[in-house]
């Protein structure tokens, strides 16, 4: 795609767009801070895996989609689909309004209604697959030593977990409570083994 304007967040180079910095404060005011730095530090991963193993791709859609992909994961959640459906529907909407065509508005979809599906997510096209990468390294630790503990420790450092594995479990056991009929084939199910083997990972690259 055309070079777009880029900014470096943490040692990384991202893009700097009108619709990415909308995208930042959808998010801010649309999730809880220990949320919205785990929606940041997932773009972050997402673009420096893409970086490290030369993925070409759509860098303004992986930005926003990983911004976007938990808008919907809170203890309030009431369905009725899963939570990620449900997510990328506004995900979509968001990007239609700030002048995406169809395909990226779809990539944009895809993107976060699979984001805690890595078993699809991982095998769709660039873009998709870089956004589940992203996520499902900060989650659950999956591929962490593609990105080195020096750049781990500085995105932590700057946007850090503050509590996150406490914080999504309940989030994930409400929708389990009340949505038991959404959480399969995801991470919901299993999410407080996996958050806590995430931390356990990530400390270890951060101490």
């Amino acid at each position: 795609m055309n070079s777009i304007a880029s900014r470096t967040l943490a040692g990384i180079s991202v893009p700097d767009t009108p619709l990415v910095g909308r995208a930042i404060e959808h998010a801010r005011q649309r999730c809880e801070p220990y949320l919205f730095n785990h929606v940041v530090r997932s773009w972050l991963f997402a673009a420096r895996i893409g970086q490290i193993q030369n993925i070409q791709h759509d860098a303004e859609v992986v930005a926003v989609a990983t911004l976007l992909h938990d808008v919907t994961l809170n203890e309030d959640f009431a369905g009725p689909r899963r939570f990620e459906v449900e997510g990328a529907d506004l995900a979509r909407t968001f990007v239609r309004e700030g002048g995406f065509d169809e395909r990226r508005a779809q990539l944009i979809w895809d993107s976060v209604a699979l984001n805690s599906t890595p078993s699809i997510g991982l095998y769709k096209e660039a873009e998709v697959a870089l956004c589940t990468a992203g996520i499902c390294l900060d989650v659950v630790g999956l591929q962490y030593s593609l990105v080195s503990s020096a750049e781990i420790a500085k995105i932590v450092g700057e946007f850090p977990r503050l509590g996150m594995k406490r914080r999504m479990t309940r989030c994930f056991c409400h929708i389990a409570e009340v949505r038991p009929e959404t959480t399969y084939d995801n991470f919901a199910r299993t999410s407080a083994s996996a958050l806590f083997q995430a931390t356990r990972r990530l400390r270890q690259l951060i101490l």
